[in-house]
């Protein structure tokens, strides 16, 4: 995973980005499928960046179901909010596969550099502002929720990977089991309703690969 191209380390010089890891005593951690990175109801001082893998943040509701919050690819960040709040955490975080998190303590980054380093003022510009992009992922996960049919549900989500990828035909990062925990139906509503919007020719689809009219 290529540091420069994450949110995080946007805008900093590439070859300053080992000395500032070692300011900011970084250290990757491997996680096995199924291992949680974060466990819910525990406070974390620290967040990550996962360098190889896949992760999810999730919930169970009042009836014991699985409820997916936020799904997190390679070089997505892991905690960030959390990590900032130092509250309990009321998610949990865990691996869909083999996983491997860069994680750094919140504290080495809003602590005053001893070096001077404006690098290390550009990680902390960086952070606030993945801090308010992981809200507006939010807010833009509770609208997705908030559509009262599986249709609607379905067709917000691929309208906002269509709009992250450029184009009109794209990639779904995940199967089809996690793309119906993500948007909180059945898999069989979801295949169910894949099929009718194919037919309504609202889309086309093979496997992960999808293309909206």
């Amino acid at each position: 995973m290529n540091l420069i191209q994450t949110d995080l380390f946007s805008s900093i010089n590439p070859n300053e980005i080992p000395r500032l890891l070692e300011c900011m005593r970084a250290k990757y951690v491997d996680f096995r499928k199924d291992e949680f990175i974060i466990e819910e109801g525990r406070a974390t001082a620290a967040f990550g960046i996962v360098i190889s893998g896949r992760a999810r943040s999730i919930k169970w509701d009042a009836s014991g179901r699985l409820v997916i919050i936020t799904l997190i690819d390679k070089g997505g960040e892991v905690g960030v909010m959390l990590a900032a709040g130092g509250r309990p955490s009321p998610v949990a975080v865990q691996a869909i596969e083999d996983t491997t998190v860069m994680m750094i303590a919140f504290d080495r980054v809003v602590a005053r550099c001893s070096n001077n380093c404006q690098w290390h003022e550009q990680l902390l510009k960086n952070y606030i502002g993945v801090v308010a992009k992981k809200g507006v992922e939010l807010y833009e996960r509770i609208n997705c929720l908030l559509e009262p049919t599986v249709r609607d549900k379905i067709h917000t989500y691929l309208s906002r990977i269509s709009y992250e990828q450029g184009s009109r035909v794209f990639t779904v990062p995940f199967n089809r089991n996690i793309m119906a925990e993500y948007l909180n139906i059945e898999r069989s509503a979801l295949s169910r309703e894949l099929s009718r919007m194919k037919k309504d020719g609202l889309i086309d689809y093979h496997k992960n690969r999808f293309k909206l009219h």
